[in-house]
């Protein structure tokens, strides 16, 4: 199986997490951040960062409630999922963020990540978080979640 690169996305109104991998082997970084506009997202930057790693796929997370159901933020994530398919025609892929920010947290502050640096690291870590849980899980995708938006 030849190595396909995937973008991933923690969808903030203010701040998007970035991450990218390549599977396989299946394993995730954090590749920054891009700041909301007042229109929405960076699409400028978010273009830089597919010219720059040419992705195949590209991944969201998902908020969903503990109880599986949506959410304002789920569905401006679809949303943001949607744009990124109209602007950029490549697959996209949902993916279950439920407790990843939480985890995400909970990693910046056992690093001693300093106060001016925790909300950018911590948008970073959970679009990482996201895009393992992805790869982690992709022997046993799940129709809700997983299907590209155009099947």
């Amino acid at each position: 199986m030849k190595p396909k690169t995937y973008l991933a996305f923690d969808y903030g109104t203010r701040v998007i997490g970035i991450a990218v991998g390549r599977y396989p082997p299946g394993r995730a970084e954090g590749a920054g951040t891009v700041s909301g506009l007042a229109n929405g997202p960076d699409w400028r930057a978010i273009e830089r960062l597919i010219g720059t790693w040419e992705p195949d796929s590209l991944v969201v997370g998902l908020p969903l409630n503990m109880d599986g159901s949506d959410n304002e933020m789920t569905v401006a994530a679809r949303r943001f999922g949607r744009r990124l398919d109209g602007r950029y025609h490549i697959p996209v892929y949902w993916a279950d963020e439920r407790l990843t920010t939480a985890s995400a947290r909970d990693q910046v502050l056992a690093t001693g990540v300093p106060r001016g640096r925790r909300k950018a690291a911590l948008d970073t870590l959970a679009a990482v978080t996201i895009l393992q849980a992805y790869f982690d899980d992709l022997p046993h995708t799940s129709p809700d979640h997983r299907g590209p938006i155009k099947e």
